[in-house]
């Protein structure tokens, strides 16, 4: 069976700095698939970046809609977010990585709701991220991971689930081994890379990874 290497750029609506959009010009040109959620659409349309699919109600975008752009649309009385429901049609469409831009910063609770979706695009195969330019947050559950060292960032890591039991944590300036993190302690807060990468190693349990700009 083969395994799908297809990548996309999610834009949604949180507010995204100019400086940000030469990414987001490179990470289009990167994907096989760009998607916008609702607002998404108008920053894209200021970076200069087209997308395949538009996804929303379109309750907080007031421009006019392209007709030359596949267009799903919901209604605002729905269970899923536009940003979940942006993910579900990636997923759907055979994406192993989002990339996601505009979902951090603004309201706390469409914040909040965007880490639950990186929750739900692990859970569903799918390598997801979240990024404003200061930040960039995944989701790590059972297992070995590796983490390249970004110069000049800090490297957080949160516990998820009640428990999270770590086997092990290197290559950081504060190891850890055989270690339970828990969710009512922050006690992976402001961690730093110190070689080439980090390697975290899960035996039970889910972490909020977090890279954050000095």
């Amino acid at each position: 069976m083969s395994v799908s290497n297809k990548t996309c750029l999610l834009i949604a609506g949180s507010e995204i700095p100019e400086d940000v959009f030469p990414e987001l010009v490179r990470l289009a040109k990167q994907s096989e698939l760009v998607i916008c959620a609702d607002r998404g659409y108008a920053f894209a349309e200021k970076a200069g970046v087209r997308p395949d699919i538009l996804i929303g109600d379109f309750d907080s975008y007031t421009g006019t809609l392209p007709d030359d752009i596949e267009i799903l649309r919901s209604v605002p009385e729905k269970d899923d977010t536009d940003t979940m429901l942006a993910v579900k049609t990636a997923i759907s469409r055979g994406v192993f990585k989002i990339v996601m831009y505009g979902g951090l910063g603004g309201r706390f609770d469409h914040t909040m709701a965007n880490v639950q979706t990186l929750v739900y695009a692990l859970e569903h195969g799918c390598s997801m991220q979240l990024a404003d330019g200061e930040n960039v947050l995944t989701v790590q559950g059972t297992g070995l991971a590796e983490y390249p060292c970004i110069e000049g960032w800090y490297f957080s890591v949160f516990s998820l689930t009640p428990e999270t039991i770590v086997r092990r944590m290197a290559g950081v300036k504060y190891p850890l081994e055989s270690y339970v993190l828990k969710s009512g302690f922050p006690l992976g807060v402001s961690n730093e890379i110190t070689g080439g990468s980090a390697e975290i190693d899960i035996e039970n349990g889910m972490l909020l990874i977090v890279y954050s700009k000095k």
